[in-house]
């Protein structure tokens, strides 16, 4: 559900973490900044073999207050919308609720000795270490940083005082209150307040490697490089304009494939066409753009799928239309007489010629776990979420059930089958990253209760049939009551070892415990029947729940 809330917290901040596994203590440095609204956290930890990052939301903006008479008029006229224009506002974008728990921003550590409950001896002799993953670890030591990406946005909103991009999913209660608010927006851009041109994202949903670079992502703008400094912060280098237009965006999903050291890419878009796919080299260089015009009208396509000659594009029911705040709607709404297809495209094509749509009667696709091919090419699979009761994702986002299932497609008929492989609510799921695009056996998902809420995380063998059960899960580990979690991450146990085991390597993460406010980070045997835990990190302070992760080795951040 990071779609709506990376759009809701789009002025937040995150903190910086970084934890050092010493035998026998630990030291951590979280360096948090506030901000006047919302802002992303991404979280990191590494070792001396890689790091883990985690995006997060972190709202309050207390920067720097710019003096302008022009600044004070339009924030008066804001105020106004906000007090005298707008209905009460509900509990899915009220920031009562959004932010509240922990949700809610943390304030500033200074390094920190933490408590090892449980000796990571493991990882100690075994893992990996970077800075921009979530966990790393090496022979003698492991650290953990949280990564923050300062976009312009946020640069301008800092000094400022408070946040002035207009919000896609929130901004719009009714006609009234949006001529209001645009009108006010307008007049920010024509008087040089804000520049659109230098970005209006928050690079608070993900982190990618490719191309020698880090980058942070939003979809609602262009990547953001960040770079680890010797001493473990994160610093900002700049704005990623090779990878668009200065008014274009691009996806918080790239996928990068480990063996060719290519990303492949795409934004889309409210005026056609709707749909432009690209890919990277692997010295970083973008390649020439496929416009697809045969996508017929905007929505939300929030991650997509590869494969070793295919990419698989989904059109949800989750529908952009502008043209809807004139009768005093929100333009991202569910369609229910919209019949959801995917799209397929030739890997390297070079137009759309090639592609191909397929209805896919009741599937709302949100993330992809992995995609590949079988039969000689014939068939594709793919396994992915697929959101059910969908009419309630704006509004009543807690009533939608997220089943992760498996697709098959037969390229030839142009036909699709599809099957459950559990029966829980399940989201973000993730995969041994060598493994993307290829056949994988192993996919670890996240259990979700209430919306956001993560209560632990299962492992599912693929290689089971579902047909009586309706479940593939082998494995499951739980928090606890009142614990929750975030995003799983993998991390290979050795990851040079090309016949090292699919499953061989750890399920990095964080966990918050709602009964004492404590978090910690745990590290899971990825192989073991009960995902044992075989090292926890208790963090001086609260880590607040994320959005995606990922994991990069040491020696990739020192080429940075």
């Amino acid at each position: 559900m990071e779609t709506l809330s990376s759009s809701f917290f789009q002025n937040s901040s995150p903190p910086l973490l970084l934890l050092q596994f010493n035998t026998p203590s630990v030291k951590i440095h979280v360096n948090s900044n506030r901000f006047t609204d919302k802002r992303p956290i991404k979280t990191r930890i590494s070792s001396s073999i890689g790091t883990t990052v985690q995006t997060s939301t972190e709202p309050k903006i207390t920067g720097r207050r710019k003096q302008s008479l022009l600044t004070d008029f339009f924030k008066s006229l804001d105020d106004f919308v906000c007090k005298f224009i707008d209905p009460p506002l509900r509990s899915t974008i009220d920031p009562k609720y959004v932010l509240a728990g922990n949700f809610a921003p943390v304030d500033e550590l200074p390094p920190t000795a933490c408590e090892v409950e449980e000796a990571p001896f493991r990882l100690a002799s075994t893992a990996p270490t970077s800075a921009t993953a979530r966990t790393r670890s090496s022979p003698h030591a492991a650290r953990t940083t949280s990564l923050t990406a300062t976009t312009y946005k946020y640069t301008v909103e800092r000094e400022i005082g408070f946040p002035v991009v207009i919000n896609y999913f929130s901004a719009y209660t009714s006609l009234l209150a949006t001529v209001a608010r645009y009108t006010v927006a307008f007049g920010r851009v024509i008087s040089g307040e804000y520049d659109v041109r230098r970005g209006t994202g928050n690079a608070n949903t993900s982190v990618s490697h490719f191309g020698g670079k880090l980058f942070a992502h939003s979809e609602s703008d262009l990547p953001y490089t960040i770079k680890l400094r010797s001493d473990g912060d994160i610093i900002t280098l700049r704005r990623h304009e090779e990878y668009g237009e200065p008014l274009e965006s691009m996806t918080a999903h790239p996928k990068v494939d480990r063996e060719t050291g290519e990303a492949f890419a795409y934004r889309h878009n409210i005026q056609r066409p709707y749909l432009t796919y690209f890919r990277v080299n692997s010295d970083g260089i973008k390649q020439p753009e496929v416009k697809i015009f045969s996508k017929k009208q905007a929505s939300l396509v929030h991650d997509f799928a590869i494969t070793k000659n295919y990419a698989i594009f989904p059109d949800s029911q989750l529908v952009i239309r502008p043209a809807e705040i004139i009768n005093g709607n929100q333009p991202a709404l569910v369609d229910p007489t919209k019949v959801p297809k995917l799209g397929i495209i030739p890997r390297y094509a070079e137009d759309e010629k090639e592609m191909w749509w397929v209805e896919v009667p009741g599937y709302n696709c949100m993330h992809a776990a992995n995609a590949w091919e079988e039969d000689g090419g014939d068939t594709i699979v793919m396994v992915a979420t697929n959101l059910l009761s969908m009419e309630h994702f704006t509004d009543r986002p807690e009533l939608v059930h997220s089943s992760m299932e498996r697709l098959e497609i037969n390229v030839k008929a142009k036909t699709v089958a599809r099957r459950p492989i559990s029966t829980r609510c399940l989201d973000f799921g993730v995969i041994n990253p060598a493994y993307l695009g290829k056949k994988t056996r192993y996919i670890y998902a996240a259990v979700v209760f209430e919306g956001p809420k993560i209560t632990g995380v299962v492992k599912l063998d693929l290689s089971l049939p579902t047909a009586e059960s309706g479940d593939c899960t082998v494995a499951s580990r739980f928090y606890g009551p009142g614990c929750y979690g975030g995003e799983p991450c993998f991390v290979p146990r050795e990851p040079d070892n090309p016949t090292a085991e699919e499953d061989d390597g750890y399920i990095v993460n964080y966990v918050f415990n709602e009964n004492t406010q404590e978090s910690k980070f745990i590290v899971m045997n990825a192989k073991s029947p009960t995902l044992e835990i075989v090292a926890i990190v208790k963090l001086p302070q609260r880590v607040p729940y994320g959005f995606h992760g990922m994991f990069v080795r040491e020696c990739d951040l020192q080429k940075l």
